[in-house]
């Protein structure tokens, strides 16, 4: 990854949802390679998000704004004249998608034409990845995994903005980027991640948080749906898929643009039990019980990702297995509390780091 660090350094780059899980680790990994950070999301949710507990906010240029406000984020940009764009801000959960499905639409579908319409009144901004969702496609719950070009859907809210979102940012590709009335020089991607784990997670509604809570009150872990499938992986798996996209963007903006994939190897997807059996095994202690089900909310069963492009095209490569992914994410959350929050997360950055140059990125 030496060529991470001499790409991003000095680097302005903006990171939307930077208070949230996911946008914590991206941020605490870019200012280890030397970027310098502009975040916009909304506060934290609890006082125990990583963001917090990190102090991601004295080492960036914290703005907490909403991306539904196109005025405000033009604003913002226009001042920070960031290079790199990661748009993360989202509302990312299927059931308070059912719960407010108005909200859902507007932050995932508006908020992500907000961020694009800045963008293209940019022109420091060169780089642009789209952060959605493996749940934009049309899921038949079938045992093969999606492709990029495969048909997209969304069942429930969530999945539907979020596939609303990749057709939004395809339209700003062709039509602002790639036409032949191109009149702007911006690159723009979009990426599908797995089931994401790690340190550092307390949403409300996923697993491990749910599972930690349940660990550290000796509660037994109240589990949904045991049985279904999920391409699961660590947080830092599809956070350098998004790193490394952006760094070969900049190579050829036109062959690296478009929706890559970015999900863990076939092997290790895994059903909810199996990484709830494996916490429990990890923690030395707990149980799981079934939640008997009052209503008839879907979720899907099964779910896959084909990573093959890439692979191929892209050399992108995951390197952790499914014990690993989980193993990481348990020791996380056993240190936590007596650990300085932050040098946790740089400790697995280095050791994830160490994992991709040993070879596994080719």
């Amino acid at each position: 990854m030496q060529s991470f660090r001499k790409f991003y350094k000095n680097k302005k780059v903006l990171v939307t949802g930077h208070t949230g899980f996911k946008g914590s680790w991206l941020t605490i990994w870019l200012k280890q390679l030397g970027a310098e950070v502009i975040g916009i999301a909304l506060d934290p949710k609890t006082d125990k998000d990583l963001f917090l507990l990190a102090g991601i906010s004295d080492k960036i240029t914290d703005y907490r704004k909403d991306i539904r406000n196109l005025e405000k984020i033009k604003d913002i940009l226009s001042n920070e004249k960031p290079e790199i764009v990661f748009h993360l801000a989202a509302q990312a959960l299927v059931l308070p998608g059912y719960e407010n499905p108005v909200s859902t639409f507007e932050i995932n579908i508006m908020g992500t034409v907000n961020i694009l319409e800045a963008c293209r009144h940019t022109p420091s901004v060169k780089q642009i990845v789209i952060v959605t969702t493996d749940k934009v496609y049309e899921n038949k719950e079938t045992m093969t995994g999606y492709r990029e070009t495969d048909p997209l859907g969304g069942f429930d809210p969530y999945s539907a903005s979020k596939a609303a979102a990749e057709i939004v940012t395809q339209s700003y590709r062709l039509s602002f980027t790639q036409s032949s009335n191109q009149s702007i020089n911006q690159s723009i991607s979009t990426t599908r991640a797995g089931n994401v784990i790690g340190g550092g997670d307390w949403a409300e509604y996923r697993l491990v948080p749910d599972c930690i809570r349940a660990l550290e009150t000796d509660q037994p872990i109240i589990i949904r749906n045991p049985y279904a499938l999920r391409p699961w992986q660590h947080v830092l798996e599809p956070l350098s898929g998004y790193l490394f996209l952006a760094l070969k963007m900049a190579e050829d903006p036109e062959k690296y643009s478009g929706a890559w994939n970015f999900g863990p190897n076939e092997e290790n997807n895994a059903s909810v039990r199996d990484v709830v059996d494996m916490l429990i095994s990890l923690w030395g202690n707990g149980e799981w019980k079934p939640k008997i089900k009052s209503g008839k909310l879907h979720e899907a069963g099964l779910l896959r990702l084909n990573i093959n492009k890439s692979h191929d095209i892209l050399g992108w490569y995951s390197v952790m297995d499914f014990r690993e992914a989980v193993q990481w994410t348990a020791e996380w959350y056993k240190a936590y509390k007596k650990a300085d929050a932050y040098k946790l997360c740089m400790d697995q950055i280095e050791r994830y780091t160490a994992k991709w140059n040993s070879g596994h990125l080719k």
